[in-house]
């Protein structure tokens, strides 16, 4: 997982909108290794029904029906009875939506009534060639129901924001102003987008540093690069803290708008800080309350598929804070991170679910996540180059 050399932010390419996925084309942070560069939204379709191995006569007059027990999933509702009104209220709007014509499954026992209903929907909607794995059963307001599902495609990449440059620019003098206006890009990251902080200890990155720091512990050698790669654990450490410190600070976003006014810009770097910051500010007004988490995929949201987060790479292991990107510190971890992204066959992404009722479906509005994302990638680009 080697770090680009691309103009990250320079790039003005938009993502462009499709029917059920919004994909990037600007250039990535920092890009994972090549083995995992063909990971995809999980497709995996609710419960997959195979016919049964015991049929064996009249197969041509027959319709094989899903096995039994492949329908554990259902058992965990405890109200069959409203489970049932849920679902098949569901699968009417669902079907009419799409012209379908459902079979009779009600008379059925529970659960498999219902495993049979998706079953028979699953084969119909195909024939119309629509992708059945943008179709899932979710829960909103304590109602079992189809949705549409829509997802952000993040690409295989990491976004993890330096706090080192931030640091050598508040000890700059000439650099001052631009250190305090991306002060308050980076407490809005903080506080507001709630993006991961590589120094608390439930994050991610904490603990693939502190991993790191144990091996290093038991290595007795004293040779000049492991006297380096001590001296930048101590780094990440104390500036880490420090930084965040200061981040943290609410008076930052009190004083956000009072800074970009006052930003007298001299040179191209004052010109791109106050763009960043703009861009940074301008997010923090319209989305007062969102977080780059908003739309992460859940259980509670998508409850009849396998544990998601026990196959995919969840958000906050690829969005975070880091000391640096650069050095043989970093070059160590990015390699232990790229190492375990290659045990998934999946990534997560921002997921928005909008349920059949009947109505038209608007597609999905990611445009949070299309600025955020822009956001991150030029604020990097800015700090490293």
């Amino acid at each position: 997982m080697n770090a680009t050399k691309n103009n990250i932010g320079k790039d003005k390419t938009t993502r462009r909108t499709a029917t059920t996925k919004v994909t990037s084309t600007t250039s990535s942070l920092r890009k994972l290794d090549s083995k995992t560069k063909d990971f995809k939204r999980n497709s995996e379709r609710q419960t997959e029904i195979c016919t049964d191995s015991t049929a064996s006569n009249g197969f041509l007059k027959c319709r094989f029906l899903p096995k039994q027990e492949e329908v554990e999933i259902f058992r965990d509702c405890k109200d069959i009875i409203k489970t049932e009104r849920d679902f098949y209220k569901s699968l009417s709007k669902f079907s009419s939506q799409y012209n379908l014509n459902p079979m009779q499954t009600r008379d059925f026992d529970y659960p498999y009534n219902i495993a049979l209903a998706i079953w028979d929907i699953e084969s119909k909607i195909k024939r119309q060639n629509e992708d059945w794995s943008n179709f899932k059963l979710i829960i909103e307001n304590e109602k079992i129901q189809f949705a549409k599902e829509e997802t952000f495609d993040v690409g295989t990449t990491l976004f993890f924001i330096p706090v080192l440059p931030l640091f050598q620019m508040l000890s700059n003098k000439k650099l001052k102003r631009n250190a305090e206006l991306l002060l308050c890009v980076y407490c809005y990251l903080y506080k507001v987008a709630d993006v991961p902080y590589y120094r608390q200890e439930d994050s991610y990155l904490y603990w693939i540093y502190d991993m790191h720091e144990e091996w290093l512990t038991q290595d007795d050698e004293d040779e000049e690069d492991l006297r380096e790669y001590r001296r930048e654990f101590l780094i990440s450490k104390s500036i880490g803290n420090k930084i965040e410190q200061k981040i943290s600070n609410i008076q930052n976003l009190k004083f956000f708008d009072e800074r970009l006014v006052s930003f007298k810009i001299r040179n191209e770097f004052d010109r791109d800080c106050q763009k960043i910051a703009s861009d940074a500010f301008a997010l923090y007004l319209e989305y007062p309350t969102k977080t780059i988490f908003t739309h992460k995929p859940s259980s509670e949201e998508n409850p009849y598929e396998d544990d998601y987060s026990n196959t995919a790479i969840g958000m906050e292991k690829y969005i975070s804070f880091v000391a640096d990107t650069k050095g043989s510190l970093y070059r160590n971890i990015e390699e232990s991170i790229n190492a375990e992204f290659n045990e998934y066959g999946s990534i997560e992404e921002p997921t928005i679910y909008t349920p059949i009722n009947g109505r038209s479906i608007i597609t999905a509005d990611f445009d949070f996540e299309n600025r955020f994302f822009n956001l991150i990638e030029n604020l990097h680009d800015l700090l490293t180059t």
